[in-house]
C-alpha cells in the first residue's frame, strides 16, 4: 500500500503516514504499481471503444473518434493517475541540468518550483512521444501490453537508480532520503517483476525494451553522478518517465 500511495494520487486513512524508511523498504513493489496504472488506461480505453460501439448501433451511424484523441485520453489518465508526479521530474531535471553550471546551481534550479524552456521543452517531447507511440499501439491492436509493459519498466529503473546512486541532498532528509533503504532484495524484486511484465510481449521484443531502459539508466546514473554526485526524486521521475515514453516508442516500431 505505501508504495501505491507514494506513486499515485491513491491515498490510505488520514492516521496512516509513511516515512522515508517506508518508501525504500516497499521500492520492490514499484513495478507492480506502474502495471497497475497500464492496466487502468487500457480499461478506461476499453471501456471508451466498448461506449462508442454501442452508441453507434443506438444512433445507426458511426461515431468517429480519432486514435490521436483516444491516445492524448488514454496519456491524460496515466497522468491523473499519478499526479504528475514524474512529469514535474522531467521539468525540474531538464531545467537543473540545462541551466546549472556547478552541482549547487544544478540542485538549486531543480527546487525551483517555477518550469523554464527546458523544462518546458522536455515535457512536449515526452508527452509528444508518448501520444505519437500510444497511437500506433492502438491502431495496430497491441496496445495492451505496452501500456503495462512501460510503466512496469520504467518504475524498475528508478529502483535500480535507487540502489546505484546516494541521495544528493544527503542532509535534507524527507523522502528522498528512501534511497538508503532500498537494498538488494527491493532491486531483485522490482527488476524480476518488471521483466516478468515485459514477457507479455514475448521474449525477444521484451529483451529489446529491457535493453532500452538499462542504456537509459545507465546514461541517467552516469551523468547525474558526474554533475550533481548523486541523484534526486527528480532524477527517478524523469528517468522512469523517459524510460516509458521510450518502451511505448519501442513498443510502436516492433509492431510496424
Amino acid at each position: 500500500m505505501v508504495a501505491v500511495m507514494f506513486l499515485t494520487r491513491i491515498r490510505g486513512p488520514a492516521t496512516w503516514m509513511i516515512s522515508a524508511e517506508d518508501v525504500g523498504l516497499s521500492a520492490g513493489f514499484f513495478p507492480l504499481v506502474g502495471a497497475a496504472i497500464g492496466a487502468i488506461q487500457w480499461c478506461a480505453l476499453w471501456a471508451i471503444l466498448v461506449a462508442i460501439d454501442h452508441a453507434k448501433h443506438v444512433t445507426a451511424s458511426p461515431i468517429p473518434l480519432p486514435v490521436s484523441v483516444l491516445s492524448i485520453l488514454v496519456t491524460a489518465i496515466g497522468v491523473w493517475l499519478t499526479g504528475a508526479l514524474h512529469l514535474d521530474g522531467i521539468a525540474d531535471m531538464a531545467d537543473g541540468f540545462g541551466g546549472g553550471r556547478t552541482r549547487e546551481d544544478v540542485l538549486r534550479i531543480m527546487r525551483d518550483h517555477a518550469v523554464g524552456s527546458y523544462g518546458t521543452i522536455a515535457l512536449i517531447l515526452v508527452l509528444s512521444l508518448k501520444f505519437a507511440s500510444t497511437a500506433v499501439l492502438i491502431n495496430r491492436g497491441t496496445v495492451l501490453p505496452y501500456l503495462i509493459i512501460a510503466p512496469a519498466l520504467g518504475r524498475a529503473s528508478t529502483v535500480a537508480l535507487a540502489f546505484s546512486l546516494p541521495y544528493a541532498r544527503a542532509s535534507d532528509g524527507g523522502l528522498g532520503g528512501s534511497v538508503q533503504y532500498t537494498g538488494p532484495w527491493q532491486l531483485v524484486l522490482s527488476t524480476s517483476t518488471a521483466i516478468g511484465f515485459a514477457l507479455l510481449a514475448g521474449w525477444k521484443r521484451a529483451a529489446i525494451c529491457a535493453l532500452v531502459v538499462l542504456l537509459v539508466t545507465i546514461w541517467v546514473a552516469r551523468i547525474s553522478g558526474r554533475r550533481i554526485g548523486g541523484m534526486t526524486g527528480d532524477i527517478l521521475g524523469a528517468t522512469s518517465e523517459t524510460c516509458e515514453a521510450l518502451v511505448l516508442a519501442t513498443g510502436a516500431i516492433l509492431s510496424l
